[in-house]
Formats: C-alpha cells, structure tokens, sequence
C-alpha cells in the first residue's frame, strides 16, 4: 500500500497553503487534518510531540516528522519532485530557489502579516493607520523588487514554476483581494493572473478568509 502523507493545519493558514500548493503540484496524496484557529488541537499532547512549537503546518510522511512551512516544502519537491521544475535539475536551480525562499521570510512575510492584521483581522476599532500604512509601504517596497525580477521570465526562475515562487505566490491572492491600495506593478499582476489560472494554486491558496475578519 502507497504509504500517505499527513498534513495538520487549517486551510484558511497561508504557511498551511504553501504546503498544500506544493502537495497539489507534485501530485501526491495527503490526508489533512483541520488544526489551530477555530479547530484547536495545537495543545493536545499528541500533537505537541509532533511539533513542540504548537503550530501548523506540521507534516508526517513515514517516519518523518517536519514543521516549518518553508522546509516542508524544499523536503518534498526534494523526496518526490525528481524530474519535476519544483525540485529544479542543477545545484544552481536549487540555490536561487533557496535564495528567493528566503528572501520572502526575511524580507516579506513579516509586513504581509502586519497588513492581513491591519486590513482584516483585527476588528475595526483596533486598527492603527499607521501601522497599515507603514506595513503596506514596506511590503510594496519588496514587491516591486520582486516585479522588477519578473520583467523578463514567466516565473521567478525562467519559464516553469520553482519552489522559489511558492512563498510569494501563497500570499498575492491575499494581497489582491484585500480591501488595500495597491501600487501598480504590472509584472506582478501578470504572474498572479497566470498563477491563478492553475489548478493547483485555486485548490491550494484561492480559499476565501472571512471566517479570519475581525468585527467589533
């Protein structure tokens, strides 16, 4: 019997979503169970011995135990991706892949988190203008670096999907859909059409937030 990956974590969680996208690219099974948020779980003692941190996603496949969104993908584009533009065929594919991965945690994820708060999570009486405006101006400054890179390639890396735009992409149907201004970036524009024209990334991260909005 082909052995099944294991996935905690609710789908309405970004970090939950990239991991989902890859899963969905490379073709694979998993069973995933509704965890953190509304469903809870993450204090269950069996599941803080999956993942002392009490977070998703946390991911079982065998006898590997992984947390970490990010490394839970670069472990599966490397364990089941061969041949494939997720796993990337050089040292170099993989590197600069790596290297946009990184970039979106050190450079990214942060200010997204600030304005999904800003923007949507938090209720109307609790929001500060300034820290939206301050996360929504850092955030585009990274964004437009990251159009600026799209102006000559279809993806990130060249003409095929990479791991290197799975990050950034789990976060753009966010960015386009929330109630913000947006800066035009027409590189950017035109690779999110494109992403949300897959199959892969509309199961994956095109999943509507409204049970995350904040009233008062």
């Amino acid at each position: 019997m082909t052995r099944r990956i294991k996935l905690w974590g609710r789908a309405t969680s970004v970090n939950v979503q990239k991991v989902i996208w890859a899963i969905n690219e490379l073709n694979l099974s998993c069973d995933r169970i509704d965890a953190g948020g509304q469903f809870g779980g993450l204090d269950d003692p069996a599941f803080i011995a999956l993942n002392p941190n009490k977070r998703v996603p946390t991911l079982i496949d065998g006898n590997v135990v992984l947390w970490e969104s990010n490394s839970i993908c670069r472990y599966l584009s490397q364990a089941y991706g061969t041949g494939t533009s997720l796993k990337g065929a050089t040292l170099q594919d993989h590197a600069q892949a790596d290297m946009w991965m990184e970039w979106f945690q050190n450079n990214v994820y942060a200010n997204f988190i600030d304005l999904f708060y800003q923007a949507v999570r938090l209720p109307p009486s609790q929001r500060d203008p300034a820290k939206h405006s301050k996360a929504l101006d850092a955030l585009c400054m990274s964004l437009s670096l990251f159009d600026a890179s799209l102006a000559n390639c279809r993806f990130i890396l060249g003409e095929q999907l990479s791991l290197g735009d799975i990050p950034i992409g789990a976060c753009l149907y966010r960015f386009y859909t929330m109630d913000i201004d947006r800066p035009e970036l027409p590189n950017l524009e035109r690779y999110y059409a494109e992403l949300a024209d897959r199959p892969s990334y509309q199961n994956a991260v095109m999943v509507e937030y409204d049970s995350l909005r904040g009233s008062d």
